[in-house]
């Protein structure tokens, strides 16, 4: 009987171990969008990121997450542009190489809807965000890996975090203050 009780608390314990999921690098993306002139939208990515998320529930809902974005990876396919982001009118990307986020709590709020709160830290400075994700399933990939996918949304205000400059135009500021991102995430199970 106590190696009955023995092996279902070994069951018990490995069936709730935490997994650790890597991102899919060439099956995700890191988008956003700024207002430009007050009339238009200007978009861009970010190629090179990082990030690991653990979780001992299959609904991703005690999910602990780390994510890291080169900032000097930015990409606005206007090299000009992209020389200007780096600089310390906006990321200055020499002192801050990169921008983090540590989420805090993943919270289902209906069906595949979840809210992300965690902490975001760009240049020197660190606020809580909310965000909303939708998480579109898990899935075994032709190899036999374990995948699951995640579209992450939301809105910073960059001057919050010291990307200052501001100009303005006749019909108001060059550059929008709200930032719009989209990141498309696929995540490998290790």
């Amino acid at each position: 009987m106590k190696k009955l009780i023995a092996l279902l608390a070994v069951a018990l314990t490995l069936s709730t171990q935490a997994q650790t999921w890597q991102i899919d690098n060439s099956h995700s993306s890191v988008k956003f969008s700024v207002t430009h002139l007050v009339i238009s939208e200007v978009e861009g990515q970010f190629k090179t990121f990082s990030g690991t998320v653990t979780s001992a529930k299959e609904d991703f809902s005690d999910a602990k997450i780390d994510f890291t974005i080169d900032v000097n990876s930015i990409n606005t396919d206007n090299e000009g542009r992209d020389k200007h982001l780096k600089s310390d009118d906006f990321f200055n990307a020499e002192k801050f190489p990169n921008m983090t986020f540590k989420g805090v709590s993943l919270k289902k709020v209906s069906g595949k809807n979840y809210i992300l709160e965690g902490d975001l830290t760009i240049r020197d400075v660190t606020k809580r965000v909310k965000l909303d994700v939708v998480y579109n399933g898990t899935v075994k990939d032709p190899w036999g890996n374990t995948k699951a996918g995640f579209k992450v949304t939301g809105v910073v205000d960059r001057l919050v975090y010291g990307l200052k400059w501001n100009t303005l135009a006749e019909a108001g500021p060059v550059v929008g203050k709200d930032v719009t991102f989209v990141i498309n995430l696929e995540l490998v199970k290790k």
